[in-house]
């Protein structure tokens, strides 16, 4: 039987964010509602620091029969996971005192907040699908929350790819049920025995992989994020770079057939794509000229580490216990320190008094942490190297990776000093409401504390940092510094565009106007092939064929069409 204290926490986890999002929908409840939204973690946090895994908490009655619980990987999602939802939520009452949305803001944040603490608590793969699809979908209304043309922009985009990936996802874990025992939906420590038994093993691990790498921000598939980071609030940013993201991550840590069976192909593939992003991200990053996008790119390029890490564990089942703990305090590290920098944008926008030398140390506190020098950075990057250091064999060419690692290192030095280098114009001179300074300064201090819970609780061993290991992580940063001393007087950044292949798949206006009158016969013709009725009458509303404009209209008609294929593929 589940302990009646944690039968508690882990219920009113959930009902509390759910019923103030109920409560929202009276108005004259909404003030009220709005006060204690920033609270609404306060039981997750307290559940990850007091709960144990185990003794699930069973609802029949619920779905197909929903169990919910914690294991030893999901208290730590669940500790900074509510631990930056609180921060970022007290940040967010001051951000967003003065704006005339904050009311409908506060919804969505608790409409999301909800779907993200389900997705962590779920034992069960209906459950666990039902959490991320609301996480998924709520938030679009944070990052369209302005209203401008380019949050509109992005919004459409962001819904675009989700739908995608909610459609492999889908047929993924259909196809996975299907091949289950018993025809029943079965808990998610179930899935990883079935997928790696199935002889459509590798089809399955396919749609689950891209359908979740969307949120991890795999190389193709991240285009959503340096559209989305920028146009969000900021508070909204730092949980969907911070929390979110990691959503992905855990979706791979139990689905995928881990710790079962070798899978050199895919850990190929994997580790590629992770290093792919690590360097391709952080090189685009270097050309953008907003600071939330820089970070945008920073979290796509820590991603790509962290998708290393799980490459590496699907070669090796023997290293796949080791790997799992380095890669979820790795996430806690990231989520704390990337959502401290986010925090920091609003705080450096208005600095007030502080400005001056004191508050760009606290500025470069997380960056150095996320840099691998100091705090927590030191603490995640020492798992991933513990790796290497076992007696298990491993491929020959993995003695190449922990040089690619320490690349990695010069590369997020160099992309945290171009934030660093942005964010100094951003002052308006004028002073952040406290909260404000409450939130970012919670987060900031929470991150070097939480990040040793890990090993405290037995899921992480941590060695001593040798001499050595101090020169390892020491002098990506310096080199990473120096290169970025001298790029900042020798280089100017290239004219590269968030969103980056985004620019080509759906150009803008005037790059569409450039091209239209030499192409008009060519795209008229293709659109008599579409709707000849409507063409030959004239009333077609778009003249010429735009590529983004045919695949927003017809996004469903292309979801329906990618499902069937898949399914198709899946039931011969």
């Amino acid at each position: 039987m589940p302990d009646t204290l944690d039968t508690t926490l882990v219920l009113a986890s959930l009902l509390l964010p759910l019923g103030l999002a109920v409560l929202w929908s009276v108005p004259a409840l909404r003030a009220g509602v709005g006060r204690l939204t920033p609270w609404a973690p306060a039981p997750a946090l307290v559940l990850s620091l007091t709960g144990a895994p185990g003794n699930p908490v069973q609802l029949d009655w619920l779905l197909l029969g929903t169990s919910l619980g914690l294991t030893e990987v999901t208290r730590v999602f669940l500790l900074f996971t509510a631990a930056l939802w609180l921060g970022a939520g007290i940040h967010a009452r001051g951000y967003l005192q003065d704006d005339p949305h904050r009311a409908r803001f506060e919804l969505f944040w608790l409409l999301t907040l909800v779907g993200n603490l389900v997705l962590i608590l779920a034992l069960d793969i209906a459950t666990f699908y039902a959490g991320f699809a609301l996480m998924t979908f709520a938030a679009y209304g944070l990052v369209v929350h302005t209203g401008e043309p380019d949050a509109r922009r992005a919004g459409r985009v962001y819904l675009v790819m989700a739908v995608l990936g909610e459609g492999l996802i889908l047929a993924g874990i259909l196809l996975t049920v299907a091949e289950a025992p018993v025809r029943i939906l079965p808990l998610l420590a179930d899935i990883p025995a079935v997928i790696a038994g199935s002889e459509r093993r590798d089809l399955l691990i396919a749609l689950l992989w891209l359908g979740f790498g969307i949120k991890v921000g795999l190389p193709l598939l991240h285009l959503w994020l340096p559209l989305a980071h920028p146009v969000a609030p900021v508070p909204a940013s730092a949980v969907l770079s911070g929390t979110m993201i990691k959503a992905g991550l855990l979706a791979w840590l139990h689905i995928l057939p881990i710790g079962l069976v070798s899978l050199p192909g895919w850990s190929a593939l994997a580790i590629g794509a992770g290093l792919l992003a690590a360097f391709g991200a952080a090189f685009i990053g270097l050309h953008q000229h907003h600071p939330k996008t820089v970070l945008a790119y920073s979290s796509v390029s820590q991603m790509g580490l962290i998708t290393v890490g799980v490459g590496m564990a699907l070669q090796e089942p023997e290293l796949a216990p080791l790997l799992v703990a380095a890669v979820t305090v790795f996430a806690l590290h990231h989520a704390m320190t990337k959502g401290a920098l986010f925090l920091s944008v609003a705080v450096a926008r208005h600095p007030g008094p502080l400005a001056g030398p004191l508050l760009w140390v606290l500025l470069g506190l997380p960056a150095l942490a996320l840099a691998g020098i100091l705090g927590s950075g030191v603490v995640a990057k020492g798992g991933l190297k513990a790796a290497f250091d076992t007696a298990v064999a491993v491929p020959d060419w993995w003695r190449h990776l922990p040089g690619l690692l320490q690349l990695a290192a010069v590369a997020t030095t160099l992309i945290l000093a171009r934030f660093l280098w942005l964010l100094r114009t951003e002052s308006q001179g004028d002073r952040a409401p406290l909260s404000v300074w409450l939130g970012w300064g919670l987060v900031l201090a929470a991150g070097p504390a939480l990040v040793f819970l890990p090993e405290f609780w037995g899921l992480a061993a941590r060695k001593p940092v040798s001499t050595g290991d101090w020169i390892n992580l020491g002098w990506p940063v310096l080199a990473g510094a120096a290169l970025a001393l001298a790029g900042s007087r020798l280089l100017r950044p290239w004219p590269i565009p968030p969103g980056d292949l985004l620019a080509v798949i759906t150009p803008r206006p005037g790059i569409v106007a450039r091209i239209r009158a030499p192409t008009a016969p060519v795209f008229q013709w293709m659109l008599g092939i579409l709707d000849p009725a409507r063409l030959i009458a004239g009333r077609h509303p778009n003249r010429h064929l735009r590529p983004d404009r045919f695949w927003q209209r017809e996004i469903a008609l292309v979801f329906a069409a990618i499902l069937v294929v898949l399914l198709a593929a899946g039931l011969r």
